[in-house]
């Protein structure tokens, strides 16, 4: 064999070795993705399964607001029905589960809003137990949501990058979606110092 053969074949090692190694490094950014997609649905199904009780508990005070519990129950349903496979992790797919999720937000802030209207409700230890669960796995919801947009980023950065991309293309690997900002998050509320926010 000629020593320019060898070289050949010696840099085709090296190059075929080198591609293995970002294409698992790729699948292994894939399953972290992936792992961390599924913290993201725990997060949200933890408050899913908050709900009933404090939708239970609310009902029992007298002339508590029907619409407002109708309007919880039926956003909590919604959410719950749309399922993302974490293959599927795009930008827009992510946008459609975080619109139901953010319509189930706002139904829960209404009700607490309303809530307040009601001491004897405020009072229970029930009701602050469930507030409290409530307020913590919101905090969750943004803590796993923000590792999720970290992963993704990683992910996202071995997939775009060259040559990474080259081999990424070959792979069937592709970019994975963010969560967004909710629309209007952006906008500061107006401050009217004779009649409230706005």
């Amino acid at each position: 064999m000629s020593k320019g053969l060898l070289i050949g074949l010696g840099v085709a090692a090296l190059v075929l070795f080198w591609g293995i190694g970002v294409r698992n490094g790729m699948a292994t950014g894939d399953q972290e993705v992936k792992a961390s997609w599924a913290n993201v649905e725990t997060a949200y199904q933890r408050r899913a399964d908050l709900i009933p009780n404090l939708v239970k508990t609310v009902q029992g005070v007298a002339n508590f607001e029907k619409s407002t519990i109708t309007e919880v129950i039926a956003a909590r349903a919604s959410a719950t029905q749309i399922k993302l496979d974490a293959n599927d992790l795009t930008d827009a797919n992510i946008a459609k589960y975080q619109a139901a999720q953010s319509q189930l937000s706002g139904s829960l802030s209404r009700l607490m809003a309303v809530a307040e209207n009601y001491p004897q409700l405020k009072a229970t230890e029930n009701f602050s137990e469930l507030q409290s669960q409530l307020e913590g796995t919101e905090n969750r919801i943004k803590e796993e949501r923000d590792r999720f947009n970290g992963t993704v980023k990683g992910f996202n950065n071995k997939v775009v990058t060259f040559p990474n991309s080259l081999i990424a293309s070959f792979s069937g690997f592709t970019q994975k979606g963010y969560f967004q900002a909710d629309a209007g998050a952006s906008k500061a509320p107006t401050v009217d110092f004779g009649g409230g926010a706005k």
